[in-house]
């Protein structure tokens, strides 16, 4: 799969998903570390990327937007967390997601839960 890691993640998520053979890119490696958030969300979306965040402007931004893509994968309490420890989770999850990812969709990931939200959002409707 592939991925843009966020600034509020360490460069380090981006290492560890590269080693288990995942493309992924930190935004730092694009110059968009002081990027507003349309900026690195359009930069996903170009370059067919899930946006791997712990922000959640990002959701409401595609609320809003009503777009169907990039996705993007949220992780929750993050604070405290190496940046090992957020690659297991994400990998300890992935295979259960990936479907919905490819789809378009918002996916939230906590210590031992998962929140799935398909792309695009559109309110008052739930799917």
């Amino acid at each position: 799969m592939k991925f843009l890691i966020d600034n509020n993640l360490s460069p380090k998520v981006a290492e560890g998903l590269l080693r288990v053979g995942h493309d992924a890119v930190h935004i730092r490696g694009r110059n968009l570390a002081a990027a507003p958030d349309d900026l690195v969300l359009d930069t996903a979306r170009v370059e067919g990327r899930v946006l791997l965040s712990a922000d959640t402007d990002f959701g409401t931004l595609l609320a809003a937007s009503g777009a169907n893509a990039p996705s993007v994968l949220l992780i929750r309490r993050t604070s405290g967390r190496r940046a090992d420890q957020v690659v297991g989770l994400i990998l300890a999850n992935l295979e259960a997601v990936a479907d919905d990812l490819s789809r378009g969709a918002i996916v939230v990931l906590g210590e031992d839960w998962v929140r799935v939200r398909a792309l695009p959002i559109i309110r008052g409707v739930s799917r």
